[in-house]
């Protein structure tokens, strides 16, 4: 994984159109960390990188290429017949069909922001070094993403402490009254920043938890060009903090 940064007199630019390959390349980078801390094996291809884990993880996609070889499609299809557990892919081009996996499908928008000057955040966020903190995060993903392939919850499955030591990987958590309450990661790999997982409790939804961990997060890419995909609740915040909606990225998981 790169991670040298651009500095504030040297910024580097994205276009929208690059968008969709540097959303891809970021989100391989991701969940490759992931993958070698949790001892997955991970498969790359030209077209695209796969990290294989057990029944509770299942199997992550992530398309490279706008194109995939006939024979990286094949191989792709064998590995998802014979993932041990649920299967999800991330198309940033919308260009690879999955259907004849049995895999639903739908689309989110790759955002896109520029460089520039991050306001400050009404609550508290830190960097999580902690292995209470990164349990904490951990929990609020579970919750607000609704993962229940992992419930029971076992600590450390999704975020292992060996994950905030990966290079250009960071976990943030920000706190409402004292209480953990809303957490993200970020990934910095090649001089593009990158935010999965922005969740909040229920409890506090609407609260402003998620601009604050947003906020609290960005401070520290405030140089780069940054991208996510975002939700259809997710938009508008993330478009009051400067992203643009560049390209439909489209998922696909299998059915359960």
């Amino acid at each position: 994984m790169r991670t040298r940064s651009a500095s504030a007199d040297q910024r580097m630019s994205v276009d929208l159109a690059e968008a969709p390959m540097r959303q891809a390349r970021n989100s391989a980078a991701f969940w490759t960390a992931k993958g070698r801390c949790r001892g997955n094996e991970v498969i790359r291809r030209r077209g695209f990188v796969a990290v294989d884990g057990d029944e509770r993880a299942g199997l992550r996609i992530l398309i490279q290429e706008s194109h995939l070889e006939p024979g990286e499609l094949a191989e792709l299809s064998e590995l998802a017949g014979r993932a041990a557990g649920p299967v999800n892919a991330e198309d940033p081009f919308s260009s690879t069909d999955l259907s004849h996996l049995g895999m639903r499908s739908w689309q989110m928008p790759i955002m896109l922001r520029p460089p520039g000057p991050v306001g400050e955040p009404v609550l508290d966020v830190i960097r999580v070094r902690r292995p209470e903190d990164l349990q904490a995060a951990e929990r609020i993903v579970i919750e607000g993403f609704e993962l229940a392939g992992f419930t029971p919850y076992r600590p450390g499955e999704l975020f292992p402490m060996a994950l905030i030591e990966q290079p250009g990987v960071d976990v943030f958590v920000a706190s409402h009254d004292g209480v953990p309450a809303g957490a993200c990661v970020t990934v910095v790999d090649d001089g593009v920043g990158s935010h999965y997982w922005v969740g909040t409790s229920s409890a506090v939804r609407s609260r402003g938890v998620g601009r604050a961990v947003m906020l609290g997060s960005l401070a520290h890419l405030a140089d780069l060009p940054v991208t996510l995909t975002a939700s259809k609740l997710g938009r508008p915040l993330y478009e009051s903090l400067g992203y643009t909606a560049a390209a439909p990225s489209t998922w696909w998981a299998s059915v359960l």
